[in-house]
């Protein structure tokens, strides 16, 4: 479908510029379309370099669309080991594991050769997490651009002592190539446990935040970028980027706030069988029994003593049965035997 819209500003303004700015592609995009003849204003082909007027209405052909759409962005839980960018001689690069082997889930397009995969926001060799990788110029922009606003969290495992003083200096104070660092939100989970937000990516910039302070990082793993967690996605897989966490990250939305769950012993006294909270226990009586309750019938015969009637002979015949004569040449009858009687409880 073609993508239709009229300028409102009150400058002209050149058209790769305005559509960066709309978010339907970047500036190198637009000039593509432009060449190919695929962007036309008032019904006629843009041209390189022109500017857009206010009142002029701008589209972009359904083959444009259709292009952009077909932008790759995929979500990678990066193991240790493999690099996101560019590599040395000897080392693995993390696009490499983007396959129909390793993937999560379902895809409507499985990334091929031609397929210029670039990581938004790199990892280092030794750390691991979540690491986007995509086509899109629009979304690169919005992550690793220089007015990017998006924030990424980390949860790092230390050595050495952390004090008081060096999460405050962690959290704002330090300098790395010169240049002061950001704020950054800095927090101690367990004892050598932190987790670090930061709205900046300075080359291996947690390391180096830490071993300013001496700390020294031995496993870093990245949860979340903006509004797309890394979740249960398993590491060495990799999973599409869903069209609404694209439009989450270049609103700049935070992550969904998670309900928080209930306590173990709670749980656990839900379960355990029994009356319900709140309900008083039955008052017992001095034999065992709930009070009130009555207890169950005599039996009319005391325990331990005789009955009183004779014990059967063996032998004897029980009541309503025949006995068959083997001499005589009928057949075998079966036996016919009575109910039985049933002596109470004691």
């Amino acid at each position: 479908m073609a993508w239709t819209k009229t300028y409102d500003g009150a400058e002209p303004l050149r058209i790769n510029k305005w559509l960066a700015e709309e978010g339907v592609c970047s500036r190198r995009e637009a000039d593509a379309l432009i060449e190919r003849g695929l962007v036309k204003v008032d019904g006629e082909a843009a041209i390189a370099g022109q500017k857009i007027e206010s009142g002029q209405m701008l589209t972009l052909l359904q083959k444009a669309t259709r292009q952009l759409d077909n932008k790759l962005t995929v979500v990678l839980n990066k193991p240790p080991g493999y690099v996101s960018g560019t590599p040395e001689p000897g080392e693995i690069p993390a696009v490499r594991l983007i396959s129909k082997d390793t993937l999560s889930g379902k895809a409507h397009a499985i990334p091929g050769r031609y397929n210029k995969l670039a990581p938004l926001g790199r990892l280092d060799k030794d750390s691991r997490g979540l690491l986007i990788l995509s086509e899109d110029g629009v979304l690169a922009k919005a992550l690793i651009g220089p007015e990017s606003t998006i924030d990424k969290e980390y949860l790092v495992k230390v050595k050495g002592d952390v004090t008081a003083d060096k999460l405050a200096l962690l959290r704002h104070g330090l300098e790395l190539d010169g240049r002061k660092l950001k704020p950054a939100g800095v927090e101690q989970v367990k004892a050598h446990e932190l987790r670090f937000v930061l709205r900046e990516g300075r080359n291996r910039q947690i390391r180096r935040m830490c071993q300013l302070v001496e700390l020294r990082v031995v496993d870093l793993i990245r949860v979340r970028v903006g509004a797309v967690e890394l979740a249960g996605l398993p590491e060495g897989k990799w999973r599409p980027l869903s069209g609404r966490e694209r439009d989450a990250l270049l609103k700049g939305e935070a992550p969904k706030a998670r309900a928080p769950r209930p306590e173990k012993s709670e749980e656990r006294q839900d379960r355990r069988p029994g009356p319900a909270r709140g309900a008083r226990p039955a008052a017992r009586s001095g034999t065992g029994r709930p009070a009130g309750k009555p207890a169950g019938k005599p039996s009319g015969k005391p325990s331990g003593k005789p009955s009183g009637k004779p014990a059967a002979k063996a032998g004897a015949l029980k009541p309503f049965e025949k006995r068959v004569d083997p001499t005589k040449g009928s057949k075998f009858k079966r036996t016919k035997l009575g109910p039985r009687k049933r002596s109470p409880v004691k």
